[in-house]
């Protein structure tokens, strides 16, 4: 008997059902069906990759979901053992179809914006309506780099953090979005200490970020993650908040695996799609090759990955059995959880939350996969998720490791240095 969380799968060499003639069909990256698509995706047995194919469609040319008889080869990897599987069965393992809080985990191919796999917990993914969290946070690190910061410059701080003034932070219009009466916490408190950029990326400290973030920019932090390919699920631009850096934005999954995906190809950005080829058998097949460019200083993208990577090994989720990097997502109030991390190969991110409101359902106290929890952060729930995924998705692949950070460009401090 099938698991009662999984949803239907497909034999990796044939289809679940042979298609009906005339019938609109979702094709893999090999060109074994996936499933027949109809746009309306309410019988899907994929409704996360069919509403992400319609919305494309509709982009593309809405008339498109009014014919009959395409062929869709999409960039999906659903081979026995391979990515599509990976990632459906290792949110079947901790999130169950009938739990409040939905699971979705989105992987791409860094340098060429492929989505090898988009597999939920249920429904179609909802997680475009979550906060980012801290997963956000690698932005303000990239500007901070890029503007010539180094490791171990950093700040005295304290276990509490107010702008100082509204003039404090200024969005990309100049205007004043600073706080004063805002206040940030820590989620542990750690005292009166000096803080570097390293060692507050380790611990995701929100206070040493909001101050970079202050000394960095807004601008230049928003800037920085809209490069990087950062998007509103909404499809609105981002908000720029004083708090940005922390991830108030409800950001796209798809989008934040695609930014952390252009960190892994050292600074290229590739647009995610999951569209290759549209045949109607009456024409030239539509091609989607490849949109990318280059966004990020190659030297500033390994210096962030250096720390990641430093971020992960010494947390519990090391060890996929490659070089890899990421970072925990955890919103304030934990109203909604995320992991994104990458090897040179491949990158993944989990987002958590529910769907209803995750203010007035946060993930606390709450039962999800048949276990309680106190309170769900991103290294949690969503980093088991992204842990088993990634180590499965890479057994049997070849073998890459990242470029090595620039320490003399990066290493020491410059000048914010301990007293």
């Amino acid at each position: 008997m099938p698991a009662r969380n999984a949803w239907p799968r497909i034999p990796p060499s044939r289809p679940r059902l042979p298609p009906v003639a005339g019938k609109s069909v979702l094709l893999d990256v090999e060109g074994a069906v996936i499933e027949e698509f109809s746009g309306d995706c309410a019988g899907s047995g994929y409704p996360y990759l069919c509403r992400h194919v319609r919305e494309r469609l509709l982009t593309e040319d809405p008339r498109l979901l009014t014919r009959d008889g395409l062929t869709i080869r999409t960039t999906i990897d659903q081979r026995l053992q391979r990515l599509q599987r990976a990632a459906q069965r290792a949110i079947d393992a901790h999130v169950h179809r009938d739990d409040a809080p939905v699971a979705t985990q989105v992987m791409i191919v860094p340098g060429e914006g492929a989505i090898r796999a988009m597999a939920t917990s249920r429904g179609a993914g909802d997680g475009a309506a979550l906060q980012q969290g801290t997963t956000a946070m690698p932005y303000t690190l990239a500007a901070a780099l890029a503007a010539g910061l180094r490791y171990d410059d950093g700040f005295p701080a304290s276990d509490v953090y107010r702008a100082p003034d509204h003039t404090a932070f200024r969005n990309c219009a100049g205007q004043s979005v600073g706080e004063p009466s805002h206040v940030i916490f820590d989620l542990e408190k750690g005292g009166d200490r000096f803080v570097t950029l390293r060692s507050s990326t380790l611990g995701a400290m929100n206070i040493f970020y909001m101050r970079l973030a202050e000394k960095t920019g807004l601008c230049e932090t928003v800037r920085t993650a809209e490069s990087l390919g950062l998007r509103r699920g909404d499809g609105a631009p981002l908000r720029e908040l004083e708090t940005f850096t922390l991830g108030v934005n409800e950001a796209d999954p798809v989008s934040v695996a695609g930014s952390y995906a252009t960190l892994a190809a050292r600074g290229r950005f590739c647009e995610p799609t999951v569209i290759t080829e549209i045949r109607d058998g009456s024409a030239a097949p539509r091609l989607f090759p490849p949109r990318c460019r280059q966004v990020l200083d190659p030297a500033v993208a390994d210096a962030v990955t250096g720390v990641l990577s430093e971020a992960l090994t010494e947390s519990a989720l090391g060890g996929v059995g490659r070089e890899a990097a990421g970072m925990p997502g955890t919103t304030s109030g934990f109203t909604a959880a995320r992991y994104a991390g990458y090897t040179p190969g491949l990158a993944s991110a989990v987002s958590l939350g529910d769907p209803r409101d995750g203010y007035r359902y946060p993930l606390t106290d709450v039962t999800i996969g048949g276990h309680r929890h106190p309170r769900v952060d991103g290294a949690s729930v969503p980093g088991s998720i992204w842990k088993e995924t990634m180590t499965e998705a890479v057994r049997g692949t070849r073998e890459t490791g990242f470029v090595r950070p620039d320490t003399g460009r990066f290493g020491g401090c410059r000048d914010a240095c301990p007293n």
